[in-house]
């Protein structure tokens, strides 16, 4: 059976669809990829880039977290009210209180510092989150 990777990004989608690319890179069909968006934007653009199935909204991502293995998408998924309120509290509880593993990207675009994170490109950071990735599904 096929792991399902639930990758969740707001706004334009822009690092949803960097994650996705590099996932379907790496693992061709072999995983289940379902992208959710807090807007229908979002959820287009990493629909476009390669997942298999995708959805927009709060409901959306609730009931779709609820099925995942591992949730992957940037750290601001877990803060309520962030990506200018798109991150509701609602889908910040339940992204932190799903049983799947979270994989995130440390952006600090929310005014929040990070202490330990060195300063990296985005594209470096989603080759870190798809090694991570790797690394737990070799164990699986």
């Amino acid at each position: 059976m096929r792991k399902r990777i639930c990758v969740i990004d707001g706004q334009g989608g822009g690092i949803g669809v960097s994650l996705i690319k590099h996932l379907r890179e790496i693992y061709g069909e072999s995983l289940e990829i379902v992208a959710v968006g807090t807007n229908a934007i979002a959820a287009s653009q990493m629909m476009k880039a390669g997942a298999e199935r995708g959805a927009s909204g709060e409901n959306a991502i609730v009931r779709t977290v609820a099925e995942a293995d591992v949730i992957i998408g940037p750290i601001a998924i877990t803060w309520a009210n962030a990506m200018m309120g798109e991150v509701t509290p609602l889908i910040a509880q339940t992204v932190m209180s799903a049983p799947a593993l979270k994989i995130l990207v440390p952006l600090n675009r929310e005014h929040v510092v990070i202490a330990g994170m060195y300063k990296e490109p985005l594209p470096h950071m989603i080759k870190f989150l798809v090694e991570e990735l790797r690394e737990v599904l070799s164990h699986v």
